[in-house]
């Protein structure tokens, strides 16, 4: 029996050494290893032996079992190892190869607009200022001349957080337009002062091409002694030909907005028709773009500035508006719908 064990080893160490795949090492372990395998027989048959010859038969027969068990493990190892050279051979990167294009995002068409704002702004010597846009009702309405019973508050259509005049709180909402940062902003810094400020404001409005729930909107602020209206309109003046082109004419109208006096309404001579009437400006020749005055004696009051010394005026517009003029969009909703077949049109 020993010698069977020994021609057994010799055979399944020979198949071994010719094996050249792992589906192929499978079926030698099944074949010498398995349950019902080679050796598992042989192991069977020590019974048959001579009680006294039994212990030499296990020993030996455990040593060939070991020996083909790591003889197995080797090979699976030097068979796996072959494969992944193999396979790092053909899968190797040729550095010379030009590279896989990334594609780049593009800008939103309103952060666009915000920007060549920004540019015309800033080197007038406006800042960039931010604000919440979760406010009390103290700042986005009654410091800017609009108290609790003032009918200008129905020109708002406002979400409130907490319940308008609710007893023993504060009334909160999410901010109706930029303007509460005009006070915030002068009661920390003493004039002259000159800000910009740009974020998202909040309207209950039903949803349709011409309106948005949530839209930007960029209001400017200047304070300080002997501001006029000339200065308000020399501002916006050139904000216009910043924006639509030199060419431009503007056109200023009185307006009416609780937090400034006079108010007015700036319009742009319409660029597509230039003056003569169309669609775009609806046979008028005019575009209106946005709303202005100089800052009210009692908003200036409020934040402890002497009305009687220190003048300013305000602005504020919407850039979806602007991008919708220049770009020809009719529906607002695009803006916010995340359609990259819309998005991609922008460079």
């Amino acid at each position: 029996m020993l010698g069977e064990i020994q021609d057994l080893k010799a055979e399944a160490l020979r198949e071994l050494a010719e094996i050249g795949q792992e589906p192929q090492l499978e079926d030698w372990r099944v074949t010498y290893l398995g349950k019902k395998g080679a050796l598992t027989r042989v192991v069977r048959g020590i019974g048959a032996l001579p009680p006294a010859d039994r212990p030499a038969a296990g020993a030996v027969i455990n040593d060939v079992k070991e020996a083909l068990q790591t003889a197995f493990e080797d090979k699976r190892l030097a068979l796996r190892e072959a494969a992944l050279r193999l396979s790092l051979q053909h899968e190797q990167i040729d550095i010379t190869l030009p590279g896989r294009p990334v594609e780049l995002g593009r800008r939103h068409p309103t952060t666009q607009i915000l920007d060549e704002i920004f540019a015309a702004l800033v080197p007038m010597g406006f800042q960039i200022v931010e604000g919440p846009e979760v406010e009390w009702d103290y700042y986005n309405f009654q410091a800017l001349n609009i108290p609790e019973d003032h009918p200008a508050r129905d020109m708002w259509d406002t979400l409130w957080i907490t319940p308008e005049g609710e007893h023993g709180r504060r009334p909160m909402l999410l901010r109706t337009h930029t303007s509460p940062m005009q006070v915030r902003t002068m009661e920390k810094t003493k004039p002259p002062v000159r800000v910009i400020v740009p974020g998202k404001v909040y309207r209950y409005e039903a949803i349709d091409p011409s309106h948005e729930s949530m839209f930007y909107q960029v209001e400017g602020l200047a304070v300080d002694e002997g501001i006029t209206l000339a200065d308000l309109k020399g501002t916006l003046y050139e904000l216009a030909k910043r924006l639509f082109g030199e060419e431009r004419r503007v056109r200023f109208r009185v307006d009416y907005f609780p937090f400034v006096e006079p108010g007015v309404e700036m319009a742009i001579d319409c660029f597509a028709c230039r003056g003569t009437g169309c669609r775009l400006c609806k046979g008028t020749g005019w575009i209106e773009i946005l709303g202005a005055g100089m800052v009210h004696p009692n908003v200036l009051r409020g934040v402890g500035y002497d009305p009687d010394r220190y003048s300013g005026f305000a602005f504020g517009l919407g850039p979806e508006r602007i991008a919708m003029l220049k770009y020809g969009i009719d529906d607002i909703r695009l803006f916010y719908a995340n359609d990259l077949r819309f998005l991609r049109q922008f460079p």
